[in-house]
């Protein structure tokens, strides 16, 4: 009986009882007007962190300042892309920690502070986010500068930063008072936690006489979510950047443990290493994680969103009439497969005018409210192929003519290195203008952040997505659409796969030997089912938004993705096989 108790155990109620999670990440969206974020990797950490706080979860979260954000971004006539910094004032916003640590970068002592935000759950509950800080008197001007821009600079800089987050991290929660049982590395850049960590268990004593021992009591406290799908995601630092920023000692002790590959220190591989449980962020991901690493047992947790930040206010009204306490518990949103179809409608209409109106505000061009929407938006990498969805610009016209309109939102920022991907912008800018007519119309907003992307995903009718299999991890963007009630047409890769039931919660563009095929079963897609039933059989279209809500939103959240990596990777040990012999004589009754 005592062991069917274990395994029925709440997980919540463990997380409580056991030591503190430590969640580090380079970047967390945290608030709309903190730019310490630059996509869906920075908005998933902000997410997991709201959830974890709904859920009173014991856990501390620790990343950079960023003082002078990651960029805004300004696009000309033509579709050119340059940058801006995003300086705002951090000691505004958060609250200053006493305590003070130093690291040694490059051979210098380089002093960190943190500043603190504290993420309130609907429960009461609050999850400190622990922000590092070089910008002291008593560091040298270069080193100041370390915590000032998200993903700026080039290799050295970015290794650096990871020595900030990696080494300065766990040392900062010590001088505060925590004890982590878990690190969590929400990807390669927050490695190096796993040396400090070393470096704490040794005590003053050299890396080099870490035994393998030690190496497992590291191992047993950390796990590691990989959120890339291809080898050259993945950060890599010539042994020279190594030696010189890290010194000897710790880079031969990163060889010594096979955090060296093709000769590359490979901040992977480090995290794998270390890690006792390793994870990819999809079903699909996990495939392909294993693949790319088949020496190393990779799970699967997909990724998800936080309900309350990214519903629109008019279906939180709504599901607040129909399942009040679908924000405490988001499994609850599977009861809006009872909800009216046209009280659903209303409310989506109701976001749909104040996207029109932001489009209307940000570049002067007035959309139609009755016409079908579609929003295509996220980094503007080239595998994300945004100008698939011109490949046939004839037949786009013809099917926007002949069935009732179509207008189309882009967004999307290219790194300020991404010369590909800025190239990608500017297409989909000159061919907007080609195309344009009365019964078509396709807008480019600049500047894609926290409030953009709501507007988008709670307003558009459809959402779109054509990545290149099998390069996209996840996708969050799409379940943000989904939750306010809106279909997606999408490549089956990332979390889609698990998401898509054809005509239910929305269409698969099948997958084709080339371009030109899949963007034709985009355009098939669009003309004989998508179309059609919008502007024809408004009864069935608004069961696809209901089904989006019921089906999807239910199901990809942080919520039930935070109870997947307390079951799964947080803490596995207080589980009990199901199978277990101990446990047939109490199953049996």
């Amino acid at each position: 009986m005592t062991a069917l108790h274990r395994q029925m155990d709440s997980p919540l109620s463990r997380s409580s009882e056991e030591g503190t999670i430590a969640y580090f990440s380079m970047e967390i969206a945290i608030r709309p007007d903190m730019p310490t974020y630059s996509g869906g990797l920075g908005v998933l950490a902000g997410d997991t962190l709201r959830s974890a706080a709904d859920l009173a979860l014991n856990l501390v979260a620790v990343t950079l300042l960023h003082r002078k954000g990651y960029y805004s971004q300004h696009l000309d006539e033509e579709g050119n892309q340059t940058e801006s910094a995003q300086p705002w004032h951090p000691e505004a916003k958060l609250a200053v920690e006493e305590p003070k640590v130093t690291i040694a970068i490059e051979g210098r002592i380089v002093t960190i502070r943190a500043l603190r935000f504290d993420v309130h759950g609907v429960t009461g509950h609050t999850i400190p986010i622990y922000m590092l800080d070089t910008y002291l008197e008593e560091n040298h001007p270069e080193d100041r500068a370390l915590t000032d821009h998200l993903y700026g600079g080039d290799g050295d800089y970015r290794l650096r930063q990871e020595a900030i987050l990696g080494l300065g991290g766990p040392r900062i929660l010590n001088a505060l008072g925590y004890a982590p049982a878990v690190f969590h590395m929400n990807e390669g850049h927050a490695a190096l936690l796993t040396v400090a960590a070393l470096e704490q268990r040794l005590a003053g004593r050299s890396l080099d006489t870490a035994t393998e021992d030690d190496f497992k009591a590291v191992r047993d406290r950390c796990v590691f979510t990989t959120h890339t799908p291809v080898p050259a995601g993945h950060d890599r630092f010539s042994r020279e950047q190594a030696e010189r920023i890290l010194g000897i000692e710790r880079t031969n002790l990163v060889e010594r443990t096979g955090g060296f590959h093709d000769g590359l220190l490979n901040m992977t591989y480090v995290a794998l290493r270390f890690s006792r449980f390793v994870n990819g962020v999809a079903m699909q991901h996990g495939k392909v994680s294993r693949a790319m690493f088949p020496e190393y047992q990779i799970s699967a947790i997909t990724n998800g969103i936080h309900a309350a930040t990214w519903t629109s206010d008019e279906m939180k009204e709504m599901f607040d009439q129909h399942m009040p306490r679908w924000r405490q518990d988001n499994v609850t949103l599977r009861y809006a497969i009872d909800i009216d179809g046209e009280q659903i409608h209303q409310a989506h209409m109701a976001a749909k005018r104040r996207l029109i109106q932001a489009v209307e505000e940000r570049g002067g061009t007035r959309l139609d409210e009755n016409v079908f929407t579609i929003g295509f938006a996220r980094r503007a990498a080239t595998y994300k192929r945004a100008d698939l969805f011109f490949h046939d610009p004839e037949r786009l016209v013809r099917l926007a003519r002949e069935h009732g309109g179509l207008q189309v939102l882009y967004s999307g920022k290219a790194h300020p290195a991404d010369q590909p991907g800025k190239a990608k912008i500017k297409r989909v800018i000159e061919l907007a203008r080609e195309l344009e007519s009365d019964t078509l119309k396709i807008v480019y907003l600049e500047n894609y952040n926290w409030e953009l992307g709501a507007l988008l995903t709670q307003g558009v009718d459809l959402w779109l997505n054509t990545p290149k299999r099998p390069y996209e991890a996840s996708g969050t963007s799409g379940m943000k659409a989904a939750i306010n009630g809106v279909p997606s047409l999408s490549i089956l890769d990332g979390w889609w796969i698990e998401g898509w039931i054809e005509g239910v919660t929305g269409w698969a563009i099948e997958d084709r030997e080339d371009e030109a095929g899949e963007a034709a079963s985009l355009y098939e897609h669009l003309e004989q089912v998508i179309l059609p039933t919008y502007y024809k059989d408004h009864d069935r279209w608004h069961r696809i938004m209901r089904s989006a809500i019921a089906l999807n939103g239910s199901f990809f959240n942080t919520q039930r993705m935070i109870e997947q990596y307390l079951l799964n990777a947080y803490y596995p040990e207080q589980l009990v096989d199901i199978t277990d012999e101990s446990l047939e004589p109490a199953l049996s009754h």
